[in-house]
């Protein structure tokens, strides 16, 4: 996610879950709580990983920053010591957005770029998380979403940018490729519409391909990035769009070793909105029976697709607007992670230095708070 906005094409998507919507069901409580992550995972595989990581966070806003990295959108920089208080509040897994492109220079990343991730990464596996390192949005160059810089290739996978794409999860794969697998690989963000491609199903063919092309490179850096445990987007990172039958799955030549990767923002005039818009109204509150029956049915949804194709849920972002009641952020933010859990996948908070404070004594959010004591 870029800081709290959407693309419009992802409400369209919210807008139709409700109106499938039936009777509500309860959510479906969480499991018992996870081991430590720490655990011998030379041979681990993805269903045993989802098991070990249970509801995680992200470090947002931060080394995804475009302008100035790490500190451009207030943050301050990551330190050992937070890292070691997430661990402490329970998290046992860590998504580390970065942004490469921004910062490359002819197409090569900084190898100071490099380190500084590599030392995040570290602290996190270290304390006995898991950490997931990705290419974030970066600028939108993987999707061609700017018009003005991109205005032959908008919302296409360019040849630019799959030389690009492939260089660089080279050049990161090469450099992590000694580490063990609690560090875990995911291809892009969000930016996998391709809409520009010129249909729907060439569209699909492109984010394939992307994929494929990810999961690829990464295996032939050989070391541990041979069976390296990696997490593949989802079309739009959407739970509908990834689960009508046309999104494939790529190939592996290693078994059980890929993730599929959604977001969750739904209903986004709770989740997202802050005041109304001309195309709908801000939703105040959270949790009615129509409510909790939406989650449930796109939950399912997800559940059956995992299942069907084995392949565990990396749900990548949840978040709520911090702009909301606080009844309202615990019931649905509780409902995301156990309705998520209980399903065997893996929610991981949207977090940008409001719900956790970055500065000592890295404090959580009482809503925050409310929900890591409920799943405990």
């Amino acid at each position: 996610m870029r800081l709290r906005f959407k693309d419009f094409r992802f409400l369209l998507a919210g807008f139709a879950a409700m109106a499938m919507t039936s009777a509500a069901t309860a959510v479906s409580a969480a499991p018992a709580a996870v081991s430590n992550a720490s655990e011998p995972v030379a041979d681990l595989d993805a269903w045993s990983a989802a098991k070990l990581m249970g509801i995680g966070v992200n470090i947002g806003n931060t080394l995804d920053n475009t302008t100035t990295w790490e500190t451009g959108w207030g943050n301050p920089p990551v330190t050992k010591d937070y890292i070691q208080h997430l661990a402490a509040l329970g998290f046992r897994v860590v998504r580390l957005p970065v942004a490469w492109d921004t910062y490359a220079n002819n197409g090569r990343i900084d190898r100071d770029k490099l380190a500084r991730v590599g030392q995040i990464a570290d602290w996190i596996t270290s304390a006995g998380m898991f950490c997931v390192v990705n290419i974030h949005w970066d600028g939108g160059w993987i999707d061609s979403d700017d018009p003005k810089r991109f205005a032959k290739t908008l919302h296409t996978f360019s040849p630019e940018a799959e030389r690009k794409y492939q260089s660089y999860w080279t050049q990161i794969a090469t450099y992590f490729a000694d580490r063990d697998q609690h560090l875990v690989f995911e291809g892009l963000n969000e930016e996998s519409n391709f809409e520009g491609a010129g249909s729907e199903e060439k569209a699909y063919a492109t984010l394939a391909r992307v994929n494929q092309l990810f999961v690829d490179t990464v295996r032939k850096t050989g070391g541990n990035n041979a069976t390296r445990l990696l997490v593949i987007p989802g079309y739009s990172t959407d739970i509908l769009k990834t689960t009508n039958g046309h999104f494939p799955l790529p190939h592996d030549i290693v078994l059980h070793k890929l993730f599929i990767s959604v977001h969750y923002y739904t209903p986004w005039p709770f989740a997202g909105m802050t005041e109304d818009a001309s195309w709908g109204k801000m939703q105040p509150t959270w949790g009615s029976k129509g409510d909790i029956a939406q989650l449930n049915m796109l939950f399912d949804r997800m559940q059956n697709f995992s299942q069907k194709n084995d392949i565990p849920v990396f749900l990548g972002e949840f978040a709520p607007t911090f702009k909301k009641e606080q009844a309202s952020r615990v019931r649905w933010m509780l409902a995301v992670a156990q309705g998520a859990l209980s399903r065997k996948m893996v929610p991981v908070l949207w977090e940008i230095g409001e719900d956790i404070s970055r500065r000592p004594p890295y404090s959580p959010s009482p809503a925050l708070s409310e929900v890591l004591r409920q799943l405990q």
